[in-house]
C-alpha cells in the first residue's frame, strides 16, 4: 500500500505555529487575534488550515518587500541602457 496516494488528499502543511478552528473564530474574533500576540494565525476548518490572519504591520511588510521586488526587476531591465544627462538646475 502506497501510503503517499493514501495520505497527500489529507496532509496538508499548516504554516504559522498558532491555528484555531474557524467556529472559534466566529465566536470571538477580537479575542482571538489578541491571543495571537501578533503572530500569524492558521484558520482552521476540519482540522484543515483554509486561511490564515497576519497583523495588518505584517501584511503592510509583504507588500513594502514585494514593491522593492518589483523595482529591483525594472532597476535590472534597465541596466546596460544609455543615459541621459540632465541638469538639475535647468529644470
Amino acid at each position: 500500500m502506497n501510503i503517499e496516494k493514501i495520505a497527500k488528499p489529507i496532509m496538508k502543511a499548516i504554516l504559522a505555529e498558532p491555528s484555531v478552528g474557524i467556529s472559534e473564530l466566529k465566536l470571538n474574533p477580537n479575542a482571538v487575534i489578541e491571543a495571537a500576540h501578533g503572530q500569524a494565525l492558521a484558520i482552521l476548518n476540519r482540522n484543515k488550515p483554509v486561511a490564515y490572519l497576519i497583523p495588518a504591520e505584517a501584511w503592510e511588510a509583504i507588500l513594502d518587500r514585494l514593491d522593492d521586488i518589483k523595482l529591483v526587476q525594472i532597476v535590472e531591465e534597465r541596466e546596460g541602457h544609455a543615459t541621459v544627462k540632465i541638469n538639475i538646475d535647468g529644470l
